[in-house]
């Protein structure tokens, strides 16, 4: 497993490359928390399965496709809890 993390405004967004189970490549995974601001810490916005599983080719390229759908979520408040 690859792990990065990254700020964006009130939020950080975690982003995971996982190995695929039995196939080649990795799968990506986020988490976007809110971390600052008036409302307390708390999960905003989380996918596990990125683009349906889709098999990065690399980690790099699993862990960057994951913090740009991050940055969308946070930019778009699409799909977001909080």
């Amino acid at each position: 497993m690859h792990f990065d993390e990254v700020d964006a405004g009130d939020y950080r967004i975690y982003a995971g490359a996982m190995e695929r189970p039995r196939s080649f490549g990795y799968i990506a995974a986020v988490v976007v928390v809110r971390v600052r601001g008036q409302q307390p810490r708390r999960e905003a916005f989380r996918d596990e399965n990125l683009a349906g599983g889709y098999g990065w080719a690399s980690a790099a390229d699993a862990l960057r496709f994951a913090i740009n759908a991050g940055r969308d979520v946070v930019m778009c408040r699409h799909g977001m809890l909080a």
